[in-house]
């Protein structure tokens, strides 16, 4: 079974962030991600990180003005400076939590059923991560993009995985991948199995959620089981971030892996 990371975002609200480090390590987590730990010192975050034994395995550079809608600045023309900018801040806190991945949001495209606006979006976003991958390459660290469904994020430029896929492509740098989030892939267009199968290669995380609520991924369509033996045959080796809303309280919804794996100590694996 997969390596299981607790996202720290989503996970332990019934704490203050900084003590939700040791309330994932206590409920037998060995990683964590989070989307944005800004608000906080680096030292300080890494100096969690240690007292608990935890590998951080995922940021998100900033997202721009996330009170004002913004959800990434990747996409957004006239934003570029912006953009190298929070990349690196983003790489700064990824060198002090040993993190090697970092997930650089799209953002949310006004316009966007312009075709000619959607080409400038789409150029714009190329141009800014082969000029971020480089950055990130001196740094050891790979850069996520990630497909967002429209429902959740009303706008959002990158939907699907096959266009995920094809500018990762286009981008040609080995450490710009996607991040398949499987609750997304499935709310826009399904097949999961098969996108698995297809595209592992160039997954460099993977994260998880139950459908349509985004509660643990043992409620709703999706059969999680299914997924975790499809990975375990094909290969992979990453971690898989548990980006949901627990129904309840954090703990009690952890169940879900007792239930999934058939034995809790898969989640402790490092």
């Amino acid at each position: 079974m997969p390596r299981f990371a607790a996202n720290l975002s989503f996970l332990f609200h019934e704490v203050a962030f900084v003590d939700r480090f040791a309330a994932a390590a206590e409920a037998g987590f060995r990683a964590v991600e989070f989307a944005f730990g800004y608000d906080f010192p680096a030292q300080e975050l890494a100096a969690r990180l240690r007292a608990h034994g935890l590998e951080q395995v995922l940021i998100n550079a900033p997202p721009g003005d996330w009170n004002a809608g913004e959800r990434g600045l990747g996409a957004l023309p006239d934003r570029e400076r912006e953009f190298a900018a929070g990349v690196a801040t983003a790489l700064r806190y990824a060198d002090a939590l040993s993190c090697p991945r970092i997930h650089v949001m799209a953002g949310v495209v006004p316009g966007d059923g312009d075709p000619g606006w959607r080409a400038r979006c789409r150029s714009t976003f190329v141009r800014n991560l082969r000029a971020a991958a480089r950055e990130a390459a001196g740094h050891g660290v790979d850069l996520m993009i990630e497909p967002i469904n429209g429902r959740d994020v009303p706008g959002y430029f990158l939907t699907t995985q096959a266009d995920a896929h094809a500018i990762r492509e286009e981008v040609g740098a080995a450490n710009v991948k996607v991040q398949m989030d499987l609750y997304h892939a499935q709310i826009v267009e399904g097949d999961l199995s098969e996108k698995l199968r297809r595209w592992l290669g160039a997954i460099g995380h993977i994260q998880i959620a139950g459908v349509p609520g985004r509660h643990e991924p043992d409620v709703g369509e999706v059969n999680y089981y299914a997924l975790f033996a499809l990975l375990d045959e094909l290969g992979y080796r990453g971690w898989v971030g548990c980006e949901y809303r627990p129904l309840h309280d954090t703990l009690s919804g952890l169940r879900w892996m007792d239930r999934l794996t058939a034995s809790a100590p898969l989640r402790t694996t490092g």
